[in-house]
């Protein structure tokens, strides 16, 4: 552990084979790194250094060029060792005027492991094992050079277009692993410690999780859901199924947002508009998890602003180019008006099978997104948008079927679970928090064409459980406390309107009834007006104010 602190930013830095040392590194004096006594089975050495959110430049030489060096964050150089040689030197220095922090490591590998990059026709080095990465808000694209065949010190190596049997570069597979970050936790030592675990093989297959497997037939280059504010490493595997030997590209790492910009940087990333928005839509949705049913025009109110203000952001984003806080204003005024439409059409109409259709189908929603959230969304047939949209609309739908026959219960469960899960969409605006991607990335693949092709895995740490603990206890909670108190009401309310005709039937036919003689809106409202102005009036002076009659 002690070994872990120490920094070394001496101009001269010696490494052993498999050690990872730390050192600050600064833009005007480069280290130099130097590796001796290299064993004579050792034909490849990759050396690789990390920091956090720095460039650092890597090169062979003191005096760097396009061909002969990498600059990045996560960077590195493989040496194809020759006959007899056993030292092996790089260079290394920052690109910020201030000491960047890194770490930095030397892999050996022996001559029937394959060469991560040996086949590049894509980027600047001749040989390059680097893998580079770009990253969106909404997803993460990582590609790298395909690997060539292993081979001894002062032989040729293998044409990479030799052929495609067995004997080439095309029997190799490719083993994309990912690994993530503590939780809400952006220090440089954390991401120091855990990219250890992602440089090497064995201890890539111990701690990553492997995302897929690529042949020499498919394109070296995947995507993967954008997770802002999570810290993420990705590597590969290069494996040779003949010789059944492996070798590691260099792991790299992202955080899918800037530590530099003053808004909407890796601390805060959530914008004031949106924590106002879902905190609102908390409480309402926390209301409606204990008291829905019996509210039942708050309730209608809460799912018709979900379902309008949905599809509404979804058509805003689609067709116009307006900024993020006005189409969230615009959402939230098409959902007010939504709620209130769908409160309205009940109390006009009265048709509970609507309603409850409406209700069950956001339940269905809801539920056919946890699904998908889960490992079963990364399976390759649902990269097909018809497969998918087919598949989760059934599942959807398959809700308010099963539930038709007892629509008290589906709206007691739809109260419960949907406004919970209200809470921890707003829980993730200050926290972060996996459990929002249930229904963020479902609303990235509908607004986004491509999405279909990444991976959405994500972690499932403590903060996720604690949440999803908070999500169930109000659930329960919600539906248990409801269910006890409405076992003894009528389902629903009956049909507002008719009560309202009923009633004025009534009142106007029976005359014993004391509200027949209440005066109409109009005449009551003049008379309180008149007793308004008589207030303001001037108060007359008492005594004779006519000439006494002779």
């Amino acid at each position: 552990r002690s070994s872990f602190f120490f920094f070394w930013n001496a101009g001269l830095l010696e490494l052993s084979l498999g050690k990872f040392r730390n050192v600050l590194l600064n833009q005007t004096n480069p280290v130099e790194a130097v590796i001796r006594n290299i064993a004579s089975n050792v034909t490849v050495v990759i050396f690789q250094v990390h920091a956090q959110q720095n460039s650092v430049v890597i090169s062979f030489d003191k005096n760097p060029s396009a061909n002969s060096s990498g600059t990045g964050v996560d960077k590195g150089l493989i040496s194809i060792l020759r006959p007899q040689q056993s030292v092996c030197t790089w260079y290394l220095r920052s690109l910020d005027a201030n000491q960047v922090l890194s770490t930095a490591i030397s892999i050996p590998y022996m001559e029937k492991d394959p060469i991560p990059g040996g086949c590049n026709l894509e980027f600047d080095l001749e040989v390059d094992p680097n893998i580079y990465l770009d990253y969106t808000l909404v997803d993460i694209h990582i590609k790298f050079a395909p690997a060539n065949l292993g081979y001894a010190r002062g032989a040729n190596p293998p044409a990479c277009d030799s052929g495609t049997g067995q004997n080439s570069r095309w029997r190799l597979r490719y083993d994309v692993y990912q690994y993530f970050l503590p939780e809400n936790n952006l220090s440089e030592m954390v991401l120091m410690s855990h990219i250890r675990k992602m440089s090497e093989v064995q201890s890539i297959k111990a701690n990553g999780v492997k995302m897929l497997t690529l042949t020499t037939d498919d394109k070296t280059n995947v995507y993967f859901s954008s997770l802002p504010g999570q810290g993420v490493i990705y590597n590969v595997i290069v494996w040779d199924p003949l010789w059944n030997t492996s070798a590691a590209y260099i792991p790299v790492h992202t955080y899918a947002c800037s530590f530099v910009d003053l808004v909407d940087n890796c601390s805060s990333l959530s914008k004031l508009s949106t924590k106002i928005f879902f905190t609102v839509l908390a409480v309402l949705g926390l209301f409606t998890c204990f008291f829905g049913h019996r509210f039942w025009k708050t309730d209608l109110f809460f799912m018709g602003f979900i379902i309008t203000g949905f599809f509404s952001f979804v058509f805003i984003t689609r067709v116009t180019g307006l900024g993020y806080d006005v189409r969230l204003i615009l959402t939230a005024v098409a959902g007010i008006i939504g709620g209130l439409l769908l409160v309205a059409s009940w109390w006009r109409f009265g048709s509970v099978l609507l309603c409850m259709l409406l209700i069950g189908l956001v339940l269905g929603f809801l539920f056919s997104s946890v699904v998908f959230f889960t490992p079963l969304g990364d399976y390759r047939v649902f990269r097909d948008d018809v497969v998918f949209w087919v598949t989760f609309s059934s599942i959807a739908l398959m809700i308010p079927v099963l539930f038709v026959g007892c629509p008290r219960i589906l709206n007691l469960l739809a109260c419960g679970i949907i406004g919970s899960y209200s809470v921890v969409l707003a829980i993730a605006c200050y926290i972060y928090t996996s459990l929002a991607y249930i229904t963020l990335d479902l609303l990235r693949r509908i607004l986004n064409d491509y999405f279909s092709r990444a991976y959405t895995n994500v972690p499932f740490q403590t903060n996720d459980f604690i949440i999803l603990a908070v999500w169930i206890m109000l659930a329960l909670s919600g539906v248990t406390v409801q269910l006890r108190r409405e076992r003894s009401e009528v389902s629903f309310p009956p049909h507002p309107y008719l009560i309202w005709k009923r009633e004025k039937e009534r009142r106007s036919t029976n005359i014993l009834d004391p509200s027949h003689h209440i005066r109409p809106l109009r005449e009551r409202i003049h008379s309180k007006l008149l007793q308004i102005k008589e207030v303001f009036q001037k108060e007359q002076p008492a005594g004779e104010r006519t000439p006494l009659l002779l």
